[in-house]
């Protein structure tokens, strides 16, 4: 289970609360930014995040990052984030790297993710090949919610962060950054 307990992200004007359980997909809506907090690459200034009962802190991140997949929404020609200047994609599990996979089983996991979009559908292929047991999608399309839901009935906690009404529909628990709590 991943907890967040009244976080506030530094340049949020709002803290968020959550639990993410396992077999269960958490939309936060309008909140890609709240994803690399729960990475622990966005500096918490109140509350705490915690998975499983550890607390993250910076002498735990890395080991908890351990239990994380991260899949962006997409990455530009650097292997940056596009919409944030940091973290790279080698900060972030290294999915730089990742885009070289010679895995046969990438291509075909790609395509049973549902998604029209090629690198979304090869970043969120390569985040569940990574076999960890928190997958955290960033504005997955409608179209991949089968492949989350068949994640998270796999036993995955799933986290996602959207605006996509259909997105949100399909969640188990739905976070809305503008309040204070579930």
């Amino acid at each position: 289970m991943l907890e967040l307990n009244d976080v506030l992200v530094k340049g949020e004007p709002h803290t968020l609360s959550l639990m993410a359980r396992e077999r269960q997909i958490t939309c936060v809506v309008g909140g890609a930014r709240w994803l690399y907090a729960m990475m622990g690459f966005e500096p918490v200034v109140a509350g705490f995040i915690s998975i499983d009962g550890e607390p993250l802190t910076p002498k735990t991140a890395s080991a908890l990052r351990r239990q994380m997949a991260f899949a962006p929404r997409r990455l530009d020609d650097v292997g940056e984030i596009v919409r944030y200047e940091a973290p790279t994609a080698d900060d972030v599990f290294a999915l730089r790297a990742n885009r070289k996979l010679s895995d046969e089983n990438l291509e075909e996991e790609a395509e049973q993710t549902g998604g029209t979009d090629p690198q979304q559908a090869r970043l969120l292929a390569i985040a569940v090949l990574r076999q960890r047991p928190i997958l955290l999608v960033e504005e997955p399309e409608a179209a991949m919610l089968p492949y989350l839901r068949k994640q998270a009935i796999a036993g995955r906690t799933v986290i996602v962060s959207s605006t996509d009404g259909a997105v949100i529909n399909a969640a188990d628990n739905v976070v809305e950054i503008n309040s204070d709590h579930e």
